[in-house]
């Protein structure tokens, strides 16, 4: 099995199982990961959805043995382009479903697994764990969403260092430029990721939902239309029965329990 899916409680944690590739994706792991993330997205009973690899990688990015995006028989350009917009649906639903998404990058994390990693709200990564672009190197421009995660967390001018360089990136640097949220020992990272996958799980699920909207809108749009956005949701939350609970529990110094409505 190319991906292990496993649920605890409102979590699912979806694992590349391809650990003597380094969890490289090949067209059966691209195929299972599209169709993992697709039904956890519409899954309402899914609070947090985890992306992490077997083994000692992450991700090594796509399968290069089986041809990769390179031209590896007699299927025409526009269906191999195609093919890899299909596959790239899997960072399009990682990056805007109404849940929360956590990467929980165990080792390296390279080209398009990079990507994946970056797709993910958030990232908590091993000490011990690299990432670089890698498509350089085998004389490829980049795809996954690289480019456009890239550049939306570092900027232009780092990301075309990262892309045209494609140094390896260590985690204390991955922290300093925002490639990542946290570091942790290896023999750690696993317990602070579900730990963190758990505590989002639990947030309120409307709420999340229309923060993730307004964070993707706050890089396109102006600051009236945010305020109008924001203002929009504010509202929206008011009414909801999660809403009404948070303020009871704070009333009675417990915590509280949100219903998802």
């Amino acid at each position: 099995m190319v991906l292990n899916i496993k649920r605890e409680g409102r979590v699912a944690v979806l694992k590349l199982n391809r650990p003597d590739s380094l969890n490289a994706l090949s067209g059966d792991l691209h195929d299972a990961l599209n169709t993992a993330v697709a039904d956890v997205a519409q899954d309402e009973s899914v609070g947090c959805v985890v992306v992490t690899g077997a083994g000692r990688a992450f991700c090594a990015g796509g399968d290069t043995r089986s041809g990769g995006a390179r031209d590896t028989g007699p299927t025409s350009q526009e269906q191999r382009v195609d093919a890899m917009v299909h596959h790239a649906e899997t960072v399009r639903l990682l990056h805007l479903m109404p849940k929360p998404t956590l990467a929980i990058v165990n080792g390296a994390a390279a080209g398009a697994g990079l990507a994946l990693a970056l797709a993910c709200d958030m990232r908590i990564a091993a000490s011990d764990a690299m990432m670089t672009t890698a498509y350089v190197r085998l004389a490829l421009s980049g795809d996954f969403g690289c480019t456009y995660f890239l550049t939306r967390l570092v900027g232009p001018a780092i990301a075309a260092e990262l892309m045209f360089l494609s140094e390896k990136i260590a985690m204390d640097r991955a922290l300093q430029l925002g490639l990542v949220n946290r570091v942790m020992p290896s023999g750690d990272l696993l317990a602070e990721g579900m730990r963190m996958a758990n505590e989002l799980a639990a947030m309120p699920p409307v709420t999340l939902r229309l923060m993730k909207r307004n964070i993707a809108a706050a890089s396109h749009a102006s600051l009236d239309e945010m305020i109008e956005r924001e203002a929009t949701a504010m509202v929206r939350c008011t009414k909801t029965q999660d809403a009404k609970e948070a303020l009871a529990a704070r009333r009675e110094g417990r915590p509280a329990v949100f219903v998802g409505y």
